[in-house]
């Protein structure tokens, strides 16, 4: 069968239009009473008011004396007033004030006399001390409006008040249905064609971050019928539900007619990127939300589309999401017809916000891992200038942001394990880097947009690594070379070298498979470096124009058996317990801003860069020498 997208419409008509619809269907708040111990973060139902008073006697704000005050008038510094022991009572904070008293002194205020007696040198007040009935709570005050949040302290004030139980808002329950043939649940050891079903998790904790109860059913295969019985099931059973897959007009999506088959379709296709196949709809009067299969998209959706509904259907209205403006790193295009969002690192360099775009595609959850913050790109715009800046959505609290050191360039694992370290050390300091190559790393120094980039390069005509590129590109200065690790580069192959590589030249001569890094990385100008050296064409290479962004990237190709061979770092080739051609040693150093340096957290970094814990680090990782990390170079 056939689906088709119903509309193209932007996402805040989308979402009015869904809200208006489910607002007609009349949906009740389900009510509940809970205990007040388990109350926080429910929502009342209705006003709370309190059933006793608090304190509800009148009580001895303090250890020391109970008396009536009249009896110390006239005390003074130099003629006190002298008590017998039948004109007080011995109390302590909290004891129900005697009926004969009025008034408490505190036991600082007490002098005791030999005789028994005691001496009083001011006068008491009447009520001093004394925390009389309804001091705090009166009964019949009240303690919370309705549709208001309870906090602890809420909860204080209404145990104080009385009241055990308090009616709320029950907590919508959401079901999750995931569907598809190739889906199966986690493992570690999936088979090709296989599919790990992790949304269901991820959606299930976002959903409970949001006040609702996550229901997930087990996995639906691709079949009209069996994905219509479950919604029916779950229609029935959950305050709204979500189907994951199947929502976009291929030949085995269905979700779009299951929900017509029971329901209604109101939306299908919404103006946004990632997330454009969506689908809302009702299934009796319960919002059912088709979401896209790949884990971005459907994170989109359900945070612009889902949480409307949530905040609906669970009597809260959220704040909006907290942008800062941003300058934008790189061009980034967008087709007129969407409103996209874009995942980015952020930083703070020399006074301004910097947001430096991840990979766009829609399946990198772990962009979202990495994600400080999204760009948002309007519809109706073509894109955004590298330079200019746009809104970006914090995904981090903004005081992080700007504790973290920004660092972009080429790619070594190194950097986490410094970054790991480092905020181990100092957990208010955090490290956000992005990978560009080497070049990208250079050019955004100067441009202003990192604190720390690290590069490799190699300049042809000494062989000299990376002064030279410093030289050229900063003759005025504004920056300088930090002194990280040495490092060899070599050829990651198959375990046991089956195709017995030797050397450089056995790419061409032996017609290998081959993996490429990015153009502008250290390991990019290596290898084309060594083909000119050894007077080899690009072109006869089976792969050159395949590239991947990290070591570990080329090392997972090389693992999958798509690849020979491809140049990369040792450390790389061992993670994945490959095996490994020597080619070279090369620098792998840091360039920084000058005005970095004056960092405390640059400081903290290049602590930990010269620490016994990071030179264990690396002996583990294998491949790398250190001589003088952290030094700055002449």
């Amino acid at each position: 069968m056939k689906a088709h997208y119903l509309t193209n419409i932007p996402l805040q008509e989308a979402v009015s239009t869904y809200m208006e619809k489910i607002n007609a269907v009349k949906l009740p708040f389900a009510l509940e009473d809970v205990p007040v111990s388990d109350a926080c973060g429910r929502f009342t139902a209705e006003a709370v008011y309190a059933r006793l008073c608090a304190p509800h006697y009148n009580a001895c704000a303090m250890d020391g004396i109970a008396l009536k005050a009249s009896i110390t008038f006239g005390a003074t510094e130099t003629t006190p007033v002298k008590l017998e022991t039948a004109d007080f009572l011995r109390v302590d904070t909290g004891d129900p004030l005697p009926k004969s008293c009025d008034a408490v002194v505190m036991i600082e205020d007490v002098v005791e006399a030999d005789s028994g007696d005691i001496l009083l040198y001011s006068a008491a007040a009447p009520w001093q001390h004394v925390r009389q009935i309804g001091e705090d709570i009166c009964e019949g005050d009240m303690l919370l409006p309705s549709n208001t949040e309870i906090t602890p302290f809420a909860m204080g004030a209404m145990l104080a008040g009385g009241i055990s139980d308090v009616s709320v808002i029950r907590q919508p329950v959401v079901g999750i249905i995931p569907t598809g043939d190739e889906v199966v649940p986690p493992s570690s050891n999936p088979g090709p064609g296989e599919v790990m079903e992790f949304n269901s998790t991820i959606f299930s904790a976002i959903l409970s971050g949001w006040g609702a109860v996550p229901k997930t059913y087990p996995i639906v295969k691709d079949d009209l019928d069996s994905i219509v019985k479950v919604l029916q099931d779950a229609a029935y059973e959950c305050d709204a539900v979500i189907i994951n897959a199947g929502s976009s007009a291929g030949r085995e999506d269905f979700t779009s007619t299951a929900i017509g088959t029971i329901g209604e379709v109101v939306l299908h296709g919404i103006a946004i990127r990632p997330g454009k196949p969506a689908i809302l709809g009702i299934v009796g009067n319960k919002p059912v939300i088709g979401v896209p299969g790949y884990p971005v998209s459907g994170i989109v959706v359900l945070e612009y589309l889902m949480k409307p509904v949530i905040d609906t259907l669970s009597g809260r209205e959220s704040p909006p999401f907290p942008k800062v403006q941003a300058v934008v790193t790189r061009r980034l295009n967008s087709l007129l017809k969407y409103r996209e969002f874009v995942r980015a690192r952020l930083g703070k360099v020399d006074g301004r916000f910097v947001a430096i775009p991840l990979n766009r595609g829609a399946g990198m959850v772990t962009s979202l891992v990495k994600a400080d913050g999204i760009i948002d790109i309007e519809q109706d715009c073509e894109g955004i200038e590298a330079g200019h800046t746009a809104d970006v959505r914090l995904l981090r609290p903004l005081s992080d942001i700007e504790r973290s050191l920004c660092v972009v360039g080429s790619h070594d694992p190194l950097i986490d394990e410094v970054a790991d370290l480092m905020h181990q050390k100092r957990r208010d300091m955090f490290v956000s880097s992005s990978h560009v190559g080497s070049m990208g790393g250079i050019m955004a120094i100067k441009r202003g947009e990192a604190h720390i980039g690290g590069i490799h390069l190699l300049d042809e005509d000494s062989g000299e690594y990376n002064r030279a590129f410093v030289r050229r590109y900063f003759p005025q200065g504004g920056a300088v070379l930090v002194e990280c690790v040495k490092r060899t580069q070599g050829l990651i192959v198959a375990p046991g070298n089956p195709k017995d590589i030797r050397q450089w030249r056995d790419i061409a001569d032996k017609n290998l498979t081959y993996v490429n890094r990015q153009k502008g990385s250290g390991t990019r100008i290596l290898c084309d470096y060594l083909l000119k050296r050894h007077g080899m064409d690009p072109e006869t290479i089976n792969g050159y124009a395949r590239e991947e962004f990290t070591h570990t990237g080329v090392a997972a190709i090389v693992a999958s058996g798509q690849a020979d061979a491809g140049l990369g770092i040792f450390a790389a080739a061992k993670i994945y317990g490959l095996g490994f051609v020597p080619i070279c040693e090369e620098a792998y150093d840091l360039l920084m801003k000058e005005s970095a340096l004056e960092l405390e957290q640059t400081q903290v970094f290049l602590e930990t860069l010269r620490s016994p814990e990071f030179a264990e680090r690396l002996s583990r990782m294998g491949g790398y020498s250190l001589e003088h990390p952290g030094l700055i170079c002449d």
